[in-house]
């Protein structure tokens, strides 16, 4: 009987404080991060692409992003992308001029690839920030995944 109650104590002890949590707070555990990429790769498109959100909040959107190929080119002319890689590795093109331009929605511009644009190598642990409009793709190698945390900041 002591044990039942003190049982009942705790649970409502963590149920309150869980209705303590300010209005848009959001908590993403290391441990279901981890398994993102695993998941959402059940959940491949066409594009070799896959993408969870996890919160939308006034001026910015977070989200798990996974791919297993190419992404296109892109430049968003009113958000900002950061971006946390979780696992895998890619090869980030950024800067250049986007090939064969289109807007496939408002303020964002897809294409073919990017003539010009400086190369980085991204890996497991780094974190990335692009500015509005700036030209941007991701590169991943033939066997490879990619799975990274996605932060977009409206700019205005």
């Amino acid at each position: 009987m002591k044990t039942a109650l003190i049982a009942v104590v705790l649970l409502g002890l963590a149920t309150i404080s869980r209705a303590a949590d300010p209005e848009g707070f959001g908590l993403w555990k290391s441990d279901a991060i981890q398994k993102s990429g695993q998941e959402l790769t059940g959940k491949i498109d066409e594009q070799k692409f896959a993408f969870q959100q996890l919160g939308n909040y006034d001026n910015h959107m977070i989200g798990i992003s996974h791919r297993e190929g190419d992404g296109s080119a892109e430049m968003h002319e009113a958000q900002v992308d950061i971006w946390i890689v979780e696992s895998g590795e890619a090869t980030l093109v950024l800067g250049g001029k986007i090939v064969e331009p289109k807007t496939v929605k408002p303020h964002e511009i897809r294409g073919t690839s990017i003539d010009g644009g400086t190369i980085s190598q991204l890996t497991a642990g780094d974190i990335v920030h692009i500015p509005v409009k700036i030209p941007h793709q991701l590169k991943i190698a033939a066997g490879k995944t990619f799975t990274y945390t996605v932060i977009k900041v409206d700019s205005k």
